[in-house]
């Protein structure tokens, strides 16, 4: 490390204010202004942060998006998950390795360019798609991989490859993204028009506890999938002892199929915004966080504008609205490509500069979150909706929907259909009207809620999107007749093994047995015991995983035992004895054979 690179990384510490709890922030700037984060300014992260040499390696080295080793001036990530692979991505990914000459995860001999995989970037409506550096590059074919990569080698700004622009806001100067919003159903909630920041200005008319009513009134519930009523949320956060309390934004959607919140981000972060200034005003907070996935960079200044733009008109900041001490204002936090961030202990873990390791849930965050004080996480549709509650009431709210699921839900459609993109319904609407709309024709299987959802068939089109029928954080993957079923249950189980943080047994090595069992089975090789296995496997998992990615990890297999037993039925043999047939010991002591210089015997008792 040379002297300018240690100035640089104190210097970077310092804008930080030497503080431990940015950590996250720290790094990402060290490795944006190097290109990687050296092992050797480990110790003086450490000592400037005033922390350990091992929590500055340990976030280093758990986020994807992190390296203590040099890449290319150039990294291409190549979104891997499993609508890309069937809108082509596979071929896209064979045709950056011809044209680059190198496989995945390596960097060309110049150093230019590095090309890795990434899970899921939140561009599901416009597959294949991948980042370069920050940039997204969408609808991509085979042919166009030639004409970009030459691009970039004449001109390494990723930027330049943007051409034209998608639509709303993704044209604004700050974002200049070729990403489109494909809203294909305005509903009557979020994406209806709206009176800006009408909600706050009422809401300031009323006491915090009137406001907390209002929102407990309405039946709004937690719009990322578990569905918590959010005004008892905030009521448990204003109780809970403590002078500092907080408001944080989970903007990390990083389940595979869903990009609703990156829509809202783009087209209604002045909604955002201001949900989360009701909330601060309804629990006494200060401070809020919008936690921002990495995949969705390209809109940080965008956002950043849209924040200094409301501090102009004092809706953020001292004094909002003229309403003598009620200060709040709000920063963003960038995530760095984990997925296990989206849960919300994990999500405040890595808003503190550490790992995004889950934490045990007693106490809840709304008594001991950030910072071990009261806090308050909700995502971006439901501070979009508390917004709009206050603006329109709680009755004009709860008269849409079901009694139990109030509102409108938004959701990401994608997959084999005609018309993907978001669709914003009220709760109860059938699944099978959705697909009728999007174009979804011959269709076999719906993942509803993403992996960590249920996987249903043309039995299931009937119910209806809500938390008593189908429920969901939003993620809506549309498979024909033309796919295999578990394919996509073994594409979403190695999902779930490569993002699990390893931290539990049934999630770390539990999921691993689940995808290797049910790979058995989709060779044939398997029996009705493995079937078996497969359920009782996957029912202790969810129920001995401490945190919601491996309670809801199994969920690809065993949906499909219940809703696809006819395709496992198909595929295992009728022998009941559990043993494996197909073993081979022989096979098996090979590696041990040739370490040894010998064939193995095998002896018979």
């Amino acid at each position: 490390m040379s002297g300018d690179q240690a100035r640089m990384i104190k210097e970077i510490c310092g804008k930080y204010g030497n503080d431990r709890a940015r950590l996250m922030d720290i790094v990402q700037a060290v490795q944006e202004a190097i290109g990687h984060v050296p092992r050797e300014a480990f110790g003086l992260i450490a000592q400037e942060a005033n922390t350990h040499h091992v929590e500055v390696e340990s976030v280093v080295s758990f986020y994807s998006f992190l390296s203590d080793q040099k890449k290319g001036d150039v990294v291409i990530r190549l979104c891997d998950d499993i609508i890309d692979r069937f809108q082509g991505g596979e071929q896209v990914g064979e045709a950056l390795c011809k044209e680059l000459g190198i496989g995945f995860g390596e960097t060309t001999a110049d150093g230019g360019m590095t090309l890795e995989k990434t899970p899921c970037i939140g561009m599901s409506d416009q597959a294949p798609a991948m980042m370069v550096n920050d940039t997204v590059v969408t609808n991509l074919t085979p042919g166009a991989i030639p004409g970009i990569l030459r691009q970039l080698m004449e001109n390494p700004d990723p930027q330049a490859l943007v051409c034209e622009t998608g639509d709303g806001n993704n044209s604004d100067p700050l974002v200049r993204a070729m990403v489109n919003n494909n809203i294909r159903e305005a509903g009557p909630v979020i994406l209806s028009d709206y009176r800006k920041d009408s909600g706050l200005r009422k809401a300031l008319t009323q006491t915090p506890l009137e406001v907390i009513e209002d929102v407990k009134t309405s039946g709004l519930r937690g719009r990322g999938g578990a569905g918590f009523l959010t005004g008892l949320k905030w009521e448990l956060t204003r109780q809970s002892p403590g002078s500092d309390k907080f408001v944080l934004c989970n903007a990390d959607e990083g389940e595979p199929g869903t990009f609703k919140d990156r829509v809202l981000l783009t087209e209604r972060a002045d909604l955002v915004l201001e949900g989360m200034t009701i909330a601060a005003y309804a629990i006494g907070a200060e401070t809020g966080i919008i936690y921002l996935r990495g995949e969705y960079a390209y809109l940080r200044a965008f956002l950043e504008d849209k924040m200094n733009q409301r501090r102009a008109a004092r809706l953020l900041g001292n004094n909002i609205l003229g309403n003598e001490g009620f200060n709040f204002d709000v920063r963003i936090q960038m995530g760095a490509g984990a997925y296990v961030c989206g849960e919300e202990t994990s999500l405040i873990s890595s808003c503190e500069g550490t790992r995004g390791d889950p934490t045990d849930r007693t106490p809840f965050p709304v008594v001991k979150g950030y910072m071990v004080s009261p806090t308050a996480v909700n995502n971006v549709e439901s501070y979009c909706c508390a917004a709009r509650i206050m603006d329109k009431g709680p009755g004009w709210f709860s008269g849409i929907g079901t009694e139990r699921s109030a509102g409108s839900k938004l959701l990401s459609v994608c997959g084999d259909c005609e018309r993907p993109g978001i669709y914003e319904v009220p709760f109860g609407t059938k699944l099978g009207d959705i697909l009728q709309r999007a174009g979804a024709e011959d269709v076999a299987c719906v993942c509803v809620g993403g992996p960590s959802g249920q996987m249903v068939g043309p039995a299931q089109f009937g119910l209806g999107i809500s938390y008593e029928e189908l429920s969901t954080g939003g993620s809506m993957m549309v498979f024909s007749n033309q796919r295999d079923i578990l394919e996509v249950a073994d594409a979403f189980m190695e999902f779930f093994v490569d993002e699990s943080c390893g931290y539990c047994v049934p999630c770390r090595v539990g999921n691993v047995l689940l995808k290797s069992r049910l790979a058995r089975v989709r060779k044939g090789e398997g029996s009705r015991a493995d079937l078996d296995y497969l359920q009782r496997l996957g029912e202790s998992v969810k129920f001995m995983s401490r945190c919601g990615l491996g309670q809801t990890s199994p969920n690809p297999i065993l949906s499909t035992l219940k809703n696809f037993r006819p395709v496992y039925n198909a595929l295992v043999k009728e022998n009941g004895d559990g043993l494996q047939k197909s073993f081979n010991i022989m096979k098996a002591v090979e590696d041990a054979s040739a370490i040894a210089g010998r064939r193995s015997e095998i002896f018979h008792a």
